[in-house]
């Protein structure tokens, strides 16, 4: 495996968990959103990966090992709703219960975080990685 194969994989993780970060922002801020453009509240949004086999004779020994994480879509949360009796709200039905959100707080910080350990991580093996380039070179000196 090279540099610069260690450099991709980590690369791979860092755009992975900007992707959960993003989708963990977008479920915090429409955690209230009653209405969308497509009809009716707001959808919880989860990143699904996948791994996907890193190129290269040592990696090709190893496959099963060295892989890069992909993010192959996005889901969008299929439980319903969370009904709440609000009958002066605009959004509420002819009973007077309003369709919420089904996203939690909680869990979404401890995506947040778990996301944000993530991308540090990744972004600390890219450093290691460099420095291991820069002495490299310093051998032949």
């Amino acid at each position: 495996m090279t540099l610069a194969d260690v450099m991709d994989i980590a690369t791979s993780g860092l755009i992975a968990q900007r992707t959960r970060l993003a989708t963990v922002a977008s479920n915090l801020a429409n955690a209230q959103t009653t209405r969308t453009s497509e009809g009716g509240p707001y959808r919880r949004r989860d990143p699904v990966f996948s791994a996907e086999p890193v190129a290269g004779s040592f990696a090709d020994v190893l496959s099963r090992q060295m892989r890069a994480v992909e993010v192959q879509r996005v889901a969008v949360d299929q439980r319903p709703p969370i009904m709440k009796h609000e009958p002066g709200h605009p959004d509420a039905d002819e009973e007077g219960f309003v369709a919420y959100p089904r996203v939690n707080p909680v869990e979404e910080l401890a995506n947040m975080i778990s996301a944000s350990r993530s991308f540090e991580a990744n972004l600390m093996l890219l450093g290691k990685a460099k420095q291991m380039g820069d002495a490299a070179l310093q051998i032949g000196r």
